[in-house]
């Protein structure tokens, strides 16, 4: 498994206090690695350090695997906070002046446009665009340079539901077209979960969980919770059942089958008839939202 990113207990202190608290998570290539957390969780600072606008006070990382750091970011990527960009030029120009400046080709500059949807915005200045077209330009900037990485911080933030779609599927469009590994960082669940292949879930400065899409998926779906008065024999008997996976016992004397069990009479008489005392049965759905806010309460 290759990855663009590795991070080894990074750490980052204002005055005394630990903003990224030993962050160690692990970014696939080809990846959509949403960073979650609430404002102020160390996301941002997180980010800064990796894209070296900020020192780490200890730990260390290492990025597409190369030795000289200052070539590995030169493959890489970021738009931090909001968009830099200068308001009285247009789109083309804004791309045009920063690849100068980086000393990339000015001719790729209407392709990366093209890509981020702005083709069509001729003579019009920055300062008179939407913030989503600001957001597009500001990720349009951060292509100068065909970079294999891209980190992204709260991309959507402030955007209205049509600015929201349309870097949505930009974003999908740079991964599954460009062959762009992502790292987004977002409070925004709902949208995350549309795009994200991983997840790293931070809360005060430290890195609560890394899971995958699948793996989310898999705790987070409906589930049917039995309860009994002995969850250790009502678990054997309910796992024997045809049809039935995914069971565990919990210590509240519940046990819980990780879907909708389809016949809840047919389980009940069986465990009836092992002598053991059903006194409920609820069905839940833990969704992802509700997994990730209680993930955060516990840094």
């Amino acid at each position: 498994m290759e990855y663009v990113l590795k991070t080894d207990k990074l750490t980052k202190e204002y005055a005394g206090q630990r903003v990224v608290d030993e962050v160690t998570l692990n970014v696939e290539r080809g990846a959509v690695y949403g960073f979650v957390g609430k404002n102020g969780a160390g996301k941002t600072t997180f980010i800064r350090m990796i894209s070296g606008l900020a020192s780490p006070t200890s730990g260390s990382f290492e990025l597409l695997s190369e030795k000289d750091i200052y070539k590995a970011r030169r493959r890489t990527g970021s738009l931090i906070e909001s968009p830099a960009l200068y308001s009285d030029m247009t789109a083309l120009e804004n791309i045009r002046l920063l690849s100068t400046i980086l000393g990339e080709d000015k001719r790729r500059a209407e392709d990366i446009l093209k890509i981020v949807g702005l083709s069509d915005t001729g003579k019009k200045k920055a300062r008179d665009f939407s913030l989503g077209m600001k957001q597009r330009l500001g990720i349009g900037m951060a292509l100068v340079g065909d970079p294999e990485f891209l980190m992204l911080d709260e991309p959507i933030n402030g955007l209205d539901p049509t600015g929201i779609v349309e870097i949505r599927e930009l974003l999908l469009d740079l991964k599954n077209k460009q062959g762009k590994t992502i790292f987004i960082s977002s409070h925004i669940l709902g949208e995350l979960e549309k795009i994200a292949t991983n997840y790293g879930i931070i809360a005060k400065g430290k890195l609560v969980e890394e899971l995958t899409a699948e793996e989310l998926e898999n705790k987070c779906g409906i589930r049917t919770v039995i309860k009994t008065n002995n969850p250790q024999k009502a678990l054997g008997i309910v796992s024997s059942i045809k049809g039935i996976k995914n069971v565990e016992a919990k210590e509240d004397g519940s046990i819980v089958i990780a879907d909708a069990a389809e016949d809840i009479g047919m389980i009940t008489n069986e465990l009836f008839k092992n002598d053991i005392i059903v006194s409920g049965i609820s069905t839940s759905d833990n969704g992802a939202e509700s997994y990730f806010i209680k993930k955060m309460e516990e840094g």
